[in-house]
């Protein structure tokens, strides 16, 4: 399974089940690329195509803007698609990622994510499990063998998914398995032997907090091997298999209507 270094992952981010769903009386079958599922989009998903430069400033809030057009049927989905990914340095500590996706003919499920990897030791300075992680959610979405939801929505106290105080990402990480303005905070993360703070908003539902532990053996930068707990990725998102589960917030986009998906990252030394 490719780690999807720093991209943008989609027309629908994580799995759904045995890449199947239903909209609007129609049946659509997408291709298995994860065990039985389909992950982060499929075969080809927006991770593996070439995206548009459309826009590049520079000056004091250098940013840089991207573009897709995915086409109807394109990996099973239903409908043609545009997509647009507006990088900005909103100052010389934070980055500000700006998603939006508009169908242009069909309702579709759209849930996009960015992939990056933090290390906030530093690149090849070993795993990520003396970090420090405080995640502002109180509920998980537990998932059966396969990594699909079950449905059920469940309080993380007294579970190793509870992040709601800040704690060492290696306390609990084996017991767990594999797997500002309108935004909200969702994660704190910390290195302690740099100081360094990356603080992430969102309007996304949920967040995917995934410490690479399918990574193993990738030659990187350097020829460094990354290696499991090598980094740790914060993926907002909305819930996984949400086309398949009534209960979770809905992802379908109507045609006319926008997708708009948004991350703050604040870096900062404490």
């Amino acid at each position: 399974m490719a780690p999807y270094y720093g991209r943008t992952v989609g027309r629908v981010a994580n799995r759904i089940k045995e890449g199947k769903f239903t909209l609007n009386g129609t049946d659509y079958t997408l291709p298995i690329n994860n065990g039985p599922n389909i992950l982060h989009g499929g075969l080809k998903g927006f991770d593996k195509v070439v995206w548009e430069v459309v826009e590049h400033k520079q000056g004091d809030r250098p940013s840089i803007t991207f573009k897709y057009r995915a086409t109807d049927g394109e990996e099973g989905y239903p409908g043609d698609l545009s997509v647009i990914t507006t990088y900005t340095l909103t100052s010389k500590t934070t980055l500000t990622l700006d998603m939006e996706a508009v169908p242009e003919n069909k309702p579709t499920p759209v849930s996009l994510a960015q992939h990056t990897y933090w290390n906030l030791a530093g690149h090849n300075s070993g795993t990520i499990i003396d970090h420090l992680a405080q995640i502002s959610a109180k509920h998980v979405t537990p998932v059966d063998e396969n990594k699909i939801p079950t449905g059920e929505i469940m309080p993380v106290e007294g579970t190793p998914f509870d992040f709601t105080t800040e704690k060492k990402i290696g306390t609990s990480i084996h017991e767990v398995g594999k797997g500002k303005s309108s935004l909200k905070h969702a994660v704190k993360l910390k290195d302690p032997s740099s100081s360094r703070v990356l603080n992430l908003w969102t309007n996304a539902p949920g967040i995917q907090f995934y410490t690479a532990n399918n990574v193993n053996g990738i030659i990187g930068k350097g020829g460094a091997v990354y290696g499991k707990h090598g980094a740790v990725c914060l993926e907002t998102q909305g819930f996984p298999d949400a086309i398949n589960q009534p209960k979770f917030p809905s992802i379908v986009v109507e045609p006319g209507d926008k997708y708009q998906h948004s991350m703050l990252y604040e870096f900062s030394i404490k």
